[in-house]
């Protein structure tokens, strides 16, 4: 499947029938799509017969068939007893395959070969709304990435030797999303995976094609921007389109929809809830020394990536979440310092300042944390009223304020915004406290035959687990097509 196919199709009428029905269609072209793609173009990884894992009891496990790709192996029986920062266990299985005892800062190769098998690709089209990297192309470019750089980097392309290309050194051996981003777009290219993707694609509907198509068979509906005069990139007018599609994965991320707080005045135009507000606030000289303080409202990594933009502006900061500083929930008490020394200063800073009042601390002038508080409203002369422990509560003037909260997935082309799929069916679908529910060692969707979901959408947030789910799912789609009852049978 070509994106010349698709641009062939008649996408003036949307209610068109194809007269070819795809194996499989991917929504999203972000790290998993590309590593689903990978392996769905005849990528297959073998046991390699000189390779030797750290594990003893998976070492013999993969000795007992060495001619089986792992596309074909039982691969739960190879999960047993692995343990891992995932909760998905082929998520766990893949990275320990990839990146043996890496946790514990070793640099096993890999037990794994890679062989190019063109005879098993599986005929796929992976939709995108931007260029190939999904979300990293809209990251602050040039903070450092949490993972380490080999962390990020999908099989068959070494990303801290690609780095280093581009730069004499990578500081911590980590990158910013600028590589990141680049380097996922230069992967597809290289990797011949580009006809695969349709980029400049937004899916609008996903839904049963009903006996027009057959059983089991799902209708893609969507708009497609045509590329622009001389760009190339998919930025002129926008045209309906129609696929179908035996099987369809869901890797769409969770950055579309950011977290809100709920609270009266969370509309008012000083009151933002992206990275990229900051940005735009910095290249128009509203922030600054001399300007009212930038609130931050949040305790993850982004809204520390927002305190040091401002901070080194010397722009003053006011820093505002629930949780205490000492919980060991907090994300800053789980990195290590010497990885992470950037957070880490984020997090003494939140320290030193909790129960200090309003007094700027000498150590971090401009800076005030604010712990255990909650915001209740939002005024629209740039007043912030937060509440505190004991229903204290404090009004803070503000230049702008910034709700770095978290964010969901934009899932608006399901009914019900896949709520059904969830692991609750009540609650809105998000990856920490509501993913979608899979089959932990297929990933397809337990409540829809046929539809998979990976990455952030089963709780994964880190790409070196979410290549996992890309295993999970080639290997399902396998063992269907070898049996006769798919994905292209």
């Amino acid at each position: 499947m070509q994106i010349k196919h698709l641009r062939a199709m008649d996408l003036e009428d949307d209610h068109l029938v194809p007269r070819d029905v795809l194996p499989v269609v991917v929504i999203g072209n972000g790290p998993s799509g590309i590593c689903l793609s990978y392996l769905l173009s005849g990528y297959v990884p073998y046991p390699s017969p000189e390779g030797s894992h750290p594990n003893p009891i998976l070492q013999r496990k993969l000795q007992q068939q060495p001619h089986l790709s792992l596309l074909e192996q039982d691969l739960e029986y190879l999960c047993e007893g692995l343990e891992g920062r995932s909760s998905n266990p082929v998520a766990v299985l893949f990275d320990s395959l990839l990146l043996p005892d890496s946790d514990f800062g070793a640099d096993y190769p890999s037990p794994l070969q890679w062989r190019y098998e063109p005879e098993r690709a599986v005929p796929h089209v992976v939709l995108g709304k931007g260029p190939p990297g999904g979300a990293w192309h809209a990251m602050e470019g040039s903070m450092l990435t949490l993972s380490l750089a080999n962390w990020m980097e999908l099989p068959g392309l070494k990303l801290k030797d690609w780095v280093r290309e581009k730069r004499r050194s990578v500081r911590n051996d980590r990158a910013t999303p600028a590589e990141i981003a680049s380097y996922y777009q230069h992967y597809v290219s290289l990797m011949g995976l580009q006809d695969r993707f349709a980029c400049g694609t937004t899916v609008t509907s996903l839904q049963r094609a009903g006996g027009e198509a057959g059983p089991g068979v799902w209708r893609v509906r969507g708009m497609r921007r045509e590329a622009g005069p001389g760009d190339g990139g998919g930025a002129g007018a926008e045209r309906p389109f129609s696929l179908l599609a035996r099987s369809v994965v869901l890797a769409t991320g969770t950055h579309d929809v950011p977290a809100r707080l709920g609270v009266p005045g969370e509309d008012l135009p000083h009151v933002r809830h992206g990275f990229w507000e900051l940005e735009a606030a910095i290249s128009a000289g509203r922030l600054g020394p001399a300007s009212d303080p930038l609130l931050v409202v949040g305790a993850g990594l982004t809204a520390a990536d927002a305190v040091l933009a401002a901070r080194h502006l010397n722009a003053p900061v006011r820093h505002a979440f629930r949780r205490a500083v000492t919980d060991p929930a907090l994300i800053f008490n789980q990195l290590p310092k010497v990885l992470y020394p950037e957070y880490h200063k984020v997090h003494q800073m939140m320290t030193q300042q909790q129960d200090r009042g309003e007094a700027p601390s000498s150590c971090y002038p401009g800076y005030v944390s604010y712990p255990r508080h909650r915001v209740v409203a939002f005024l629209p002369d740039r007043k912030c009223v937060l509440e505190g422990e004991g229903g204290r509560r404090t009004v803070l003037q503000v230049s702008m304020v910034l709700v770095l909260i978290g964010s969901y997935p934009n899932l608006s082309f399901l009914p019900e915004d896949g709520r059904p799929l969830g692991l609750d069916p009540d609650e809105r679908i998000g990856c920490r406290r509501n993913p979608l529910q899979v089959d932990p060692f297929t990933h397809e969707c337990v409540r829809e035959p046929g539809l998979y979901a990976m990455g952030p959408l089963v709780g994964e947030n880190f790409v070196r687990f979410l290549k996992g789910g890309a295993l999970a799912i080639a290997a399902h789609l396998a063992r269907r097509r070898a049996g006769g009852e798919g994905p292209d049978s």
